[in-house]
């Protein structure tokens, strides 16, 4: 044995997987394809406080370019509904290596530049074929990404609606104080089918605007266009510096289906976990998992299932309730969109708090109790579109 697992991908999932496993006593083996972790970084550059804590991490300024107050949600005419909770613009560089670091010391064996080509079993071991040699262990953790190959090529499905992965490209952008503002901006409607187009003031001079589309091909290249003149226009600017030009997915809404099979998990967005902070919180759940099973000698589907029955306890309601959504988002009108948002407009909505759950009962009674009517227009959801 190399070792007891091999992790695949130092993504955030990957980094904690590997980090848990060792520390419950497993030897642990993370192979990284990019020459230096986090370069190029993916498009995910911020993230809510509140979705950070369900890892359990906390926030290091070392990696922190901006604090934020909130966010603004914007409807097609313009009516902003104005969300309070602290966020962070961070450099996914300096995160990636962060985290990194702390594993390289903990004593997992990290390894970048190499490849994982191939996964198969012999008997009771898994061979991976890489780039930089044959790899043998007990277990594998797959947690490259959005764009593995690896879990279909071992016969997984992983995403229940894979067509709903968002895909979307961001720029790196300067212009005098655009980085200063305190709040996201995120604009909804169907100039953006699906999700949104986005500007995160990242401190100083420097931001971030971008385009994330759903069922309109990977290439979000023309709605980021269309996006970056409007932009200009709202903000008042002739010109903007780009500084990189980023694209990735996000598998926000596509559910993970099959994640585990004997000897091998998944984790983060190859799985079809969405958000830095719950794909984290699913690499430490599927490490200790793994770290447990390949202790008691079992590395079978039926005892790897562990993941699966605490992912779901601590997700699954969540993922759902975010699926229905965006699904009734992409479903309505501009104008239905205004009118939804108009319902919260000016509103204070620091009442909404607790679970997933509690947070959608306490919005249906709000639009209850203010405008019934606005209930109608979530029948969206309904149509065959």
């Amino acid at each position: 044995m190399d070792a007891d697992i091999i992790v695949v991908g130092a993504s955030p999932a990957g980094l904690m997987a590997a980090r848990n496993a060792w520390e419950k006593g497993s030897s642990v083996l993370l192979l990284e394809k990019k020459e230096k972790i986090g370069h190029p970084p993916h498009p995910a550059n911020s993230f809510f406080k509140g979705m950070f804590d369900k890892c359990g991490e906390k926030v290091d300024p070392s990696y922190v370019t901006h604090y934020l107050k909130g966010m603004k949600i914007i409807s097609p005419s313009g009516r902003i509904v104005e969300v309070e909770a602290p966020g962070y613009a961070i450099d996914k560089t300096a995160f990636d290596r962060f985290y990194a670091k702390k594993i390289l010391k903990s004593g997992v064996d990290l390894r970048e530049g190499i490849e994982v080509r191939e996964i198969h079993r012999e008997e009771e071991n898994f061979i991976v074929n890489t780039s930089g040699g044959i790899f043998t262990s007990k277990l594998i953790i797959i947690a490259n990404g959005i764009n593995s190959k690896l879990a279909s090529h071992l016969g997984l499905k992983t995403m229940r609606y894979p067509e709903d992965i968002a895909w979307g490209i961001e720029l790196d952008i300067k212009s005098p104080g655009l980085g200063k503002p305190k709040m996201f901006e995120y604009y909804i409607g169907n100039h953006a089918p699906g999700w949104k187009t986005t500007y995160a003031p990242r401190g100083g001079d420097n931001a971030s605007i971008g385009a994330y589309v759903r069922r309109c091909g990977t290439d979000a290249t023309p709605y980021l266009n269309a996006w970056v003149e409007n932009f200009k226009k709202l903000k008042g600017l002739k010109e903007l510096e780009v500084v990189r030009k980023l694209s990735g997915g996000d598998p926000i809404v596509t559910i993970p289906k099959e994640y585990i099979t004997d000897g091998i998990m998944v984790a983060g967005g190859a799985a079809g976990q969405s958000g830095i902070g719950y794909a984290m919180r699913a690499g430490q759940i599927c490490g200790d998992v793994a770290a447990d099973a390949v202790r008691k000698g079992n590395v079978s589907k039926s005892a790897l299932l562990e993941y699966r029955r605490i992912w779901e306890k601590e997700f699954k309601a969540e993922h759902y309730l975010g699926r229905i959504g965006l699904e009734t988002l992409r479903k309505m009108t501009d104008k239905e969109i205004d009118e939804m948002v108009k319902v919260f407009e000016k509103e204070d909505l620091s009442f909404i708090h607790g679970s997933s759950i509690e947070q959608a009962m306490q919005i249906f009674a709000f639009m209850l109790k203010k405008k019934p009517s606005a209930i109608l227009k979530c029948r969206a959801l309904l149509r065959n579109k």
